[in-house]
């Protein structure tokens, strides 16, 4: 099966010992992408829908830089640190996935990396039919 790690400079640069994503076989997996911009490294400030189109945008970006789009994600995990955010997450969501959207988990968590109050990971399929 063949492994490459997928790299951009349009995602943050990862803040431990991951890769922002790994193509393995047909499937890309992204790694969690908290609100951080990718030029200065710092979580983004504004509101919480800002932070959720932060990190929606680095996770796009890591999936285009694997040669896919967003509708090649099949499945998506998010973490939450407030479940009272959850239609919040929701409206910001549908902008990137409006239809034929992926598989999914929300789950609310205690804490995430740099204080961010949410961090999206995903699937995509990559291979062409």
């Amino acid at each position: 099966m063949a492994r490459r790690v997928v790299s951009t400079d349009r995602a943050p640069k990862p803040v431990g010992p991951y890769s922002q994503g790994v193509v393995a076989g047909c499937f890309l997996f992204v790694s969690g992408q908290i609100p951080l911009d990718p030029a200065t490294g710092r979580i983004v400030e504004g509101s919480f829908e800002d932070r959720v189109r932060r990190a929606l945008e680095n996770l796009k970006a890591v999936v285009e830089a694997a040669g896919a789009s967003l509708r090649d994600v099949v499945k998506v995990t998010v973490y939450i640190k407030d479940m009272r955010l959850f239609d919040r997450f929701n409206a910001v969501y549908r902008e990137y996935f409006p239809e034929d959207p992926p598989a999914r988990a929300v789950v609310e968590v205690s804490d995430l990396p740099r204080g961010a109050d949410v961090e999206v990971e995903a699937v995509a399929y990559v291979c062409r039919d």
